[in-house]
């Protein structure tokens, strides 16, 4: 009998040490009418997710199980080929010209979600959509619980049927992504770097302005955190690729 019970309690540690490292539960939806392969990169000392990149099929969902205080970005690439080793390309997002990307980071222009939850400082989480690295896929970030105050990040609009023609990334007649500023100008006013990495000197560009018209949740530009940032403390979060409107 004390042996069974020794056994039962070792079990149970097991299960509750389980649920205590995974912290967060991060669902990931593809409600586009295409197939996705969603690129994943924790920050640097964090673990990537399924080797940073994995295929999402219309109508499927892939639910994570992230450690309390893992931080990093997610981002949908589309039109991917990839062969039996798993290289390939993909028309946007690409990350390393791989299906699993294992820290490599996606080419813009792509749609972010970036991502923090909880720090040695606070055990809230923050979250937004980022267009700073430009457009590709509508998105949004939606708590689970968390109470009052808990918002959506997102960018639920089409950007490429509005693109500026001077932003446009093109695969064959069709506008699969549109470029920020920065990426299209290469300035340091666009980028807000050197003398203009302060919130006193960049400010947002008359692109910028368009963007935050029709996605007023995401991030346009670099300094744009008053409107763009959220802060909740859920137990999980449901990222949707194209989200209902």
């Amino acid at each position: 009998m004390k042996n069974l019970c020794l056994s039962s309690c070792f079990i149970y540690l097991l299960v509750l040490i389980s649920i205590t490292d995974a912290a967060v539960q991060l669902i990931i939806v593809n409600n586009c009418n295409e197939e996705l392969w969603p690129g994943i990169l924790g920050n640097p000392g964090q673990q990537n997710p399924k080797d940073g990149g994995f295929k999402l099929n219309s109508g499927e969902e892939v639910v994570l199980d992230l450690p309390d205080k893992w931080a990093g970005r997610l981002w949908g690439r589309q039109g991917c080929i990839f062969d039996a080793e798993g290289k390939g390309q993909c028309e946007t997002g690409d990350c390393a010209s791989q299906i699993h990307c294992r820290g490599a980071s996606g080419v813009p222009p792509a749609t972010v979600v970036e991502m923090t939850f909880g720090s040695s400082v606070s055990p809230l989480h923050y979250y937004d959509v980022s267009l700073v690295d430009g457009f590709n896929l509508p998105v949004s970030m939606k708590p689970v619980g968390g109470g009052v105050g808990c918002g959506v990040a997102k960018c639920d609009a089409d950007l490429n049927v509005c693109c500026p023609s001077a932003l446009e990334v093109k695969k064959g007649k069709k506008v699969v992504g549109c470029k920020s500023a920065c990426l299209a100008m290469q300035s340091a006013k666009y980028c807000c770097t050197g003398e203009f990495s302060d919130p006193k000197t960049c400010k947002p560009t008359v692109f910028a302005n368009l963007f935050k018209a029709i996605c007023p949740k995401a991030y346009t530009y670099a300094f744009d955190d008053s409107s763009s940032l959220n802060r909740c403390r859920a137990p999980r979060y449901v990222v949707t690729f194209c989200p209902p409107k």
